[in-house]
C-alpha cells in the first residue's frame, strides 16, 4: 500500500521543511510515501466561505480515486491516541486498498463534496494548527504509528 499526504498550498517555513523532509525519509524505509501539494487559491478576498470551499474541492476532487482509501484531517474527525492510529493503520493495510490518502483542506474545512467522498475523518487534535504546521504533525504521528506496528522503541508508554 503507498500512502499520500494531499494539500492545499505549499509549506515556505525552513524549519517546518526540514522536520517534514526527516519524516518523509524515515517513513519511504517502510513504505512508498507521495506528499502532493495542490496550490493555494489566488485572488480569494470576494470569495464567501462556501465559495472558496468550493474552489479547492474543484482542485482536490481529482486526485481522490474511488479505488483509494480517503481520510480527512479534519478537526471534525475522531480522536485516537497513537497506539490507536496505529490499529486503525493496520486495519487499512489488511483492507487491499491500492492507497490510503490523507487530506489536508484550506482554512474553512472541506467542501461537502469532498468529505462525501471520504471513509474517514481524523482528528489530530481539537487543538487548531496552522495548515503547514499539521503536515509535520501528521508525518510524526505516522511515523511513530509505524514503528508502534513494528515494535521498534520510538513510542513508549
Amino acid at each position: 500500500m503507498k500512502i499520500k499526504l494531499l494539500t492545499i498550498g505549499k509549506t515556505d517555513e525552513p524549519y517546518l521543511l526540514k522536520g517534514i523532509k526527516e519524516y518523509e525519509s524515515r517513513i519511504n524505509r517502510y513504505l512508498p510515501l507521495e506528499i502532493i501539494e495542490i496550490p493555494a487559491l489566488k485572488n480569494t478576498t470576494h470569495l464567501s466561505k462556501q465559495e472558496w470551499k468550493a474552489k479547492e474541492a474543484a482542485k482536490l476532487l481529482p486526485f481522490l480515486n474511488s479505488v483509494d482509501t480517503i481520510v480527512l484531517l479534519d478537526e471534525k474527525g475522531k480522536e485516537m491516541t497513537s497506539v490507536e492510529f496505529s490499529s486503525f493503520l493496520n486495519r487499512q493495510f489488511t483492507s487491499g486498498s491500492k492507497n490510503l490518502v490523507f487530506v489536508v483542506g484550506g482554512p474553512y474545512g472541506f467542501d461537502d463534496s469532498v468529505t462525501k467522498k471520504a471513509g474517514f475523518r481524523l482528528s489530530l487534535s481539537k487543538l487548531t494548527f496552522s495548515h503547514q504546521m499539521v503536515r509535520l504533525f501528521f508525518l510524526e504521528q505516522l511515523y511513530r504509528a509505524l514503528t508502534i506496528l513494528r515494535n521498534e522503541a520510538y513510542h513508549h508508554e
